[in-house]
């Protein structure tokens, strides 16, 4: 399910570009890891404690991965119809999600069946949450209502219908559990107390609200929506700090970092953009397509974006250490990354692996052989380094030649340095030689010399096989005299066997 794919990281400022440490700082992510999904991902959330796990859900799954896994540890596939909003617990143990079909379900992370069901909205539920005491589970819905639900018994504890649109934006605050803030398709901004059971401050975005999100401090809320990016002081009852155009589509999603509470801004214009303390866009990060939803590690170490294709992009944060690793490294030119792709794919258990067979490539004497090119054959086969290594190619070509009638072909027209085979001899060659080039033997004294030396070498030969049988003639006649009658013939036999293959190997 898992498919890579790299992009180029540029360290080095554009042209006109103003380097700052916080841009520096966020050049740092790495080339994003791109995980395929089922669907379109709707929400990503991190687990508020290590190893800090994400959630992602998408089209009727929800999937949990590890910091740096590109396969899920987890899965949660017990929704009929598309699955939505799923969010972690304070603890990091429970999961709440909501669903097409009106149903909210709350999963253990280290269990698969859905612990708790809350029914009572009548449509899709889009958004929920947990309320910072982790007892309560608060939900925004298409059916115009906010919901609040005890966990233990699983009992609809308040509903709220303040809004006149679909609820699409949810945000519970940190430090007051009976706070949480909405946002809905009626363009208004809501934040609720449940004591009062009604809401406490309104505020007018100007747009349907895609995402809603309190700063760690709860003093500032942001609310984005249609093209606009909005930051409100709550302090001053809602009042409207700055309002940022940035992005040219809707801003689907927001996330604030764990360090100097910078705020990220996710659109469909497939640009994530980073603003710094004075709102200002400090860093831009490019991507594949329209980005609907965004989360960042509370740690900072890795940035999850999903898309409308349904891609997971998590670039990771590099460190010093990696980029002196990295640095270190002796460059390589493209080829050899072409030539190494892939070879360090390790294929899972249950993968299926079709080996390539391997290309069995023709030495030179074979393909002039192939050819028909017999004198080149020869003459390769007769190289010093052949020779010498190998005797055995040298042997098996002049064979194949005698056997395909073209020796005397490839010994034509040669001139005494080749005939004298330089140093290596075949029975075989020399008789062909000899009938080629006996008319012309004279003229060559260092030819004349080797027939010579061969003619003596060949006598001695002889002389060794007389010898040889004399021996056989004595020791036959030795252990004719020597054994009883009836083991002559079974001695004579023995005796036989044994030293014919002497003599066939001294001849």
């Amino acid at each position: 399910m898992a498919s890579f794919k790299p992009t180029k990281v540029q360290f080095l400022p554009k042209l006109g570009e103003k380097v700052t440490e916080e841009t520096l700082y966020w050049k740092n992510y790495k080339s994003p890891v791109q995980i395929k999904e089922f669907g379109a991902i709707t929400k990503i959330d991190f687990s508020p404690l290590p190893p800090h796990n994400y959630a992602v859900t998408a089209s009727t799954r929800i999937h949990i991965y590890g910091p740096h896994s590109q396969e899920p540890i987890r899965s949660f596939t017990r929704f009929r119809d598309t699955a939505y909003g799923g969010r972690f617990r304070g603890d990091g143990k429970l999961l709440v999600a909501g669903s097409e079909e009106g149903l909210i379900r709350l999963f253990d992370i280290s269990g698969r069946v859905a612990l708790r069901q809350f029914k009572g909205h009548s449509k899709a539920v889009h958004m929920t949450s947990f309320l910072s005491d982790g007892f309560r589970v608060v939900s925004g819905s298409d059916d115009l209502s906010c919901r609040v639900w005890d966990v233990p018994s699983a009992v609809e504890l308040s509903s709220l219908t303040q809004h006149t649109d679909y609820i699409r934006a949810l945000a519970p605050s940190k430090l007051n559990p009976d706070l949480f803030v909405t946002g809905s398709y009626d363009h208004t901004v809501k934040v609720f107390d449940m004591r009062s059971g009604s809401s406490v401050m309104t505020m007018q975005h100007g747009h349907p609200v895609e995402c809603v999100l309190l700063y760690p401090s709860e003093v500032l809320l942001v609310s984005t929506g249609g093209r606009y990016v909005k930051v409100w002081d709550l302090l001053k009852g809602g009042q409207e700090l700055v309002s940022l155009k940035n992005h040219h589509k809707t801003v689907t999603c927001a996330c604030v970092s764990s360090v100097g509470n910078k705020l990220l801004t996710g659109s469909l214009d497939r640009h994530v953009k980073v603003y710094n303390s004075s709102y200002k866009v400090a860093h831009n990060f490019d991507c594949d397509a329209s980005i609907l939803s965004m989360a960042i590690a509370p740690d900072d170490e890795a940035l999850a974006v999903g898309m409308t294709n349904g891609v997971l992009s998590v670039r990771h944060r590099r460190h010093q250490k990696d980029k002196e690793t990295l640095t270190s490294r002796r460059r390589r030119g493209p080829s050899y990354q072409v030539f190494v792709k892939g070879k360090n794919f390790a294929p899972r258990q249950d993968d299926f692996l079709v080996s390539k067979p391997v290309k069995q490539y023709l030495r030179k004497y074979d393909k002039q052989l192939k050819s028909f090119e017999v004198s080149k054959a020869l003459d390769t086969a007769l190289q010093t380094w052949t020779r010498t290594s190998k005797p055995d190619v040298t042997v098996a070509v002049i064979i194949e030649l005698n056997r395909r009638g073209t020796l005397k072909n490839a010994l034509a027209g040669r001139n005494e340095e080749i005939l004298l085979f330089k140093g290596f001899l075949h029975v075989k060659c020399v008789c062909v030689c000899v009938d080629l080039y006996q008319q012309v033997f004279h003229e060559s004294p260092v030819v004349e010399r080797l027939l010579q030396r061969l003619m003596e070498v060949l006598g001695r030969e002889a002389e060794l096989q007389q010898e040889l049988l004399q021996v056989l003639g004595i020791l036959d006649t030795l252990f004719t005299s020597l054994t009883p009658r009836k083991e002559i013939k079974t001695v004579l036999e023995t005796t036989s066997n044994n030293l014919l293959p002497m003599i066939c190997l001294v001849m």
